[in-house]
């Protein structure tokens, strides 16, 4: 405003002055219009440099730390998103998820070792034939011998399969499901160093992947999915708390006392794999009938790995 007023009188002086004839009166007021006018450029010139100087005393440190308060809040943020929160999350499908399998996958043949808790292994099996590493694969699942090792799951089929499915039919489905797991899994040994299985009576509903760097929980234990094949699946990091908490969980499983275990190599002959699934199914394979799970497993990974658009 005063750099204004400056510039006002300015031009009004210089204005009147050259109205005026020559005398005391025009060189006084051409005087007045000259010195206010350099006033006013001397001041405005003054503003600048003080606001520059003020700002940078002032403003611009008020500005770094509202930044650096920033950046530590988000880092906060980033830190508690990593140990709490999924990387990604798969909404329950009928059908395999291709970009599912595509990032579980791209995972498993980032890691050295491949952890598995489920039901059978079959999935597990197929994708470790569909790659060309070598892992030590730790797989627990479900003891055909015990009734409530297969009646999670049986109840988590019958919401899915309706009114007029037969319970008894789905029980004995599941249990041939198991035997197939093994089966797959003994057939993919040569992917492996070793696979160590451990049968156990009550597993977990819920069925737990973990790699070097992720875990992926399927959870079959939430109702809302239960229209779809496929339940809803969250995928962690290996730095969050779930991580660290089914890592956990796979040592307790691991070391229950009333788990059956036996070791699987790719120098693991036939007979030595009988005798092992002999000892924690109950059951004796002939050789027909191990032919027989071999070949539901393959039609299995066929069907499963055309609709997953597995490669390899």
């Amino acid at each position: 405003m005063l750099l204004l007023l400056l510039l006002v009188v300015s031009g009004a002086a210089m204005w009147a002055a050259g109205e005026l004839a020559q005398g005391t009166p025009k060189s006084l007021l051409a005087a007045l219009g000259t010195g206010t006018m350099v006033s006013a450029v001397v001041g405005f010139g003054q503003t600048l440099i003080t606001a520059s100087a003020a700002q940078r005393a002032m403003v611009t440190p008020v500005i770094e730390e509202s930044r650096r308060a920033l950046r530590e809040l988000s880092a906060e943020y980033r830190s508690l998103n990593q140990e709490f929160f999924p990387t990604h999350v798969f909404e329950a499908t009928t059908d395999p998820d291709p970009a599912f399998n595509a990032l579980m996958m791209r995972d498993l043949k980032a890691t050295r070792q491949f952890w598995f808790r489920g039901f059978s292994g079959r999935y597990a099996a197929v994708r470790l034939l569909h790659s060309n590493a070598e892992w030590e694969v730790r797989a627990v699942v479900a003891d055909p011998r015990e009734r409530t090792a297969i009646s999670g799951r049986a109840r988590h089929l019958m919401r899915h399969a309706g009114v007029d499915a037969d319970y008894e039919r789905i029980q004995a489905t599941l249990h041939e499901e198991i035997s197939i797991g093994l089966v797959g899994l003994y057939l993919a040994r040569a992917r492996c160093t070793v696979i160590d299985v451990t049968v156990i009576a009550d597993p977990p509903l819920d069925r737990v992947e973990m790699f070097d760097d992720s875990v992926w929980v399927t959870l079959y234990s939430d109702v809302a999915g239960v229209a779809s094949l496929y339940p809803r699946t969250l995928r962690f990091s290996e730095g969050s708390f779930i991580y660290a908490m089914e890592r956990a969980d796979f040592t307790r499983l691991r070391a229950a006392r009333d788990a059956g275990r036996f070791q699987i190599t790719p120098d693991t002959s036939r007979p030595e794999f009988l005798a092992h699934f002999a000892k924690v199914t109950g059951t004796t394979l002939s050789d027909h009938k191990f032919r027989a799970l071999e070949a539901k497993f393959h039609a299995f990974r066929h069907e499963f790995s055309a609709k997953a658009e597995l490669k390899g």
